[in-house]
């Protein structure tokens, strides 16, 4: 979506072209002429786009000459205000602090313009942060959907609850912006199908927030895993342990002043308001949220997969249950799920109410070989010979805690980076929706699995579910009239 160029210059004719993936963008620009662009056909391929900054470099070309009439330094404030991209922030609570903290990172490129959150506490709360860290006041809005209206916003990123995620990317590819959408991706496997098909018709870029994907020492050692440094992979582990406490036993109350719980909701069925949903408890509610597998689980069943090279498996089994409290907890705080290849396996275990530690680490992954063990996580990896005998230690200097709710690092600073740079460069994307809902989708399955209480056999093309009507009625959600997301 090509929006009508706002610069009204006094120069001479001239005409720049730019040569696109579908065709040519033209760039016509006379004296006290608007300069404009359109193009055909949208990009099909993953974030195809001719930038900001290639256009101001064509525009560079005729406004060598400025005429009497625009100031130098005025004419400098319109391009270094243009030649950053316009970020908006939705979902505030927690993870939207990481997001500040790498927008800030990469401020010489990107700016936030809007922030959005349907709490007007946490919403104010946030803005200020912005004005803080940024040096500039971010537009406040209340509803996304009147920031996918301003034209001028370039990219949008989604820290919301997870049964809004999908919804919300999609009506912004859908509004002409890039999205950056934290994991899960989806809150249901028919759901990532769309994403993904969203993705590709709309054709702007889509980075899942999967931030060890741009770990340099997590690339390094998946790498050398690929080089055969322990042999053939073939087991890996993943784990997560926390010592989260019981959210008790919430009762309907009046909905807070500051909160629109119609909108909080959205895409949701309607459930009425509680006082123990909002908000962060809403991950533990099958309603809105998808549990610790996807809350957590996700980032390591992901580097675990990209280790062994494997997308789909064959079969997926989960078991556990809610043993460490009894309460309004609707998930599992312990499960222990495999899922299997014909040569390979994974396992995903999480323990968010019993903080024992695998290897010494909070979370983590485990890749096992032929020749020996690769332990990786946000901090570091480790490697050991067949035998246990540990050969090679790196260290990033720094510990992250499971218990840390925001996750502000240089990890998500160059996930950012990535992503910025895939919009202004093409530069490929760490983890674009397509790699990224890999992962999300086989932790969908296996809730599933541990909802069904039975093995899932499944299409190693597409992760779905053969031969079991029951199951297969879980891959995707009813919604609120209305609200259901179309592609």
């Amino acid at each position: 979506m090509y929006r009508q160029a706002s610069y009204l210059l006094p120069v001479s004719l001239f005409v720049a072209h730019q040569k696109v993936e579908d065709g040519w963008n033209f760039v016509v620009l006379a004296s006290y002429a608007v300069g404009w662009r359109k193009r055909g056909k949208a990009a099909r391929s993953e974030g195809a786009m001719v930038t900001r900054r290639e256009f101001l470099d064509a525009l560079a070309v005729g406004a060598a000459g400025l005429a009497v009439g625009t100031k130098a330094k005025s004419y400098e404030r319109i391009v270094g205000a243009n030649d950053r991209l316009n970020f908006a922030v939705i979902g505030l609570n927690g993870r939207g602090y990481a997001h500040l903290s790498s927008l800030k990172a990469n401020k010489n490129a990107a700016r936030i313009s809007h922030v959005c959150d349907v709490d007007g506490n946490i919403l104010k709360k946030f803005a200020d942060a912005t004005l803080r860290e940024m040096g500039e006041a971010p537009t406040a809005e209340k509803d996304f959907r009147a920031i996918l209206e301003q034209k001028d916003v370039d990219a949008i990123t989604i820290a919301t609850p997870d049964h809004w995620h999908t919804p919300m990317a999609i009506a912004g590819l859908q509004a002409g912006k890039h999205v950056y959408v934290e994991k899960p991706c989806s809150h249901n496997p028919a759901e990532g199908v769309m994403l993904v098909e969203a993705q590709q018709k709309y054709g702007k870029f889509v980075q899942m927030g999967t931030q060890q994907r741009s770990s340099p020492h997590t690339m390094e050692i998946v790498e050398k895993i690929h080089g055969g440094i322990i042999g053939r992979p073939y087991l890996a582990k993943a784990w997560y342990s926390n010592v989260r406490k019981s959210i008790g036993t919430g009762k309907e109350a009046p909905v807070p002043a500051q909160l629109d719980w119609e909108l909080w909701q959205g895409p949701a069925p309607r459930r009425p308001y509680r006082d123990n949903v909002h908000p962060y408890n809403w991950h533990w509610f099958r309603n809105y949220g998808t549990g610790e597998t996807l809350n957590n689980g996700t980032h390591e069943v992901d580097v675990c997969r990209w280790a062994l090279g494997v997308d789909y498996p064959k079969r997926v089994a989960a078991t556990g249950g809610r043993y460490h409290f009894k309460d309004d907890w609707q998930f599992y705080d312990t499960l222990v799920t495999s899922f299997v290849y014909d040569d390979k396996m994974l396992t995903w275990e999480g323990t968010c109410c019993q903080g024992m530690k695998w290897y010494g680490r909070d979370r983590g992954s485990a890749i096992l070989g032929t020749t020996g063990t690769v332990v990786v996580d946000r901090d570091g990896y480790e490697t050991y010979d067949l035998k246990g005998n540990k050969t090679n230690e790196f260290k990033v200097g720094s510990t992250t805690s499971s218990a840390d709710l925001r996750g502000a690092d240089s990890m998500t600073d160059r996930h950012f980076a990535n992503f910025i740079a895939g919009i202004r460069k093409g530069e490929k994307l760490n983890a674009p929706i397509s790699v990224g809902n890999v992962a999300v989708t086989m932790l969908q399955l296996s809730n599933i699995a541990w909802e069904v209480n039975r093995e899932l056999v499944l299409d190693t093309k597409d992760g779905r579910i053969q031969g079991d009507d029951e199951a297969m009625k879980m891959w995707g959600r009813e919604y609120e009239k209305g609200w259901a997301p179309h592609v």
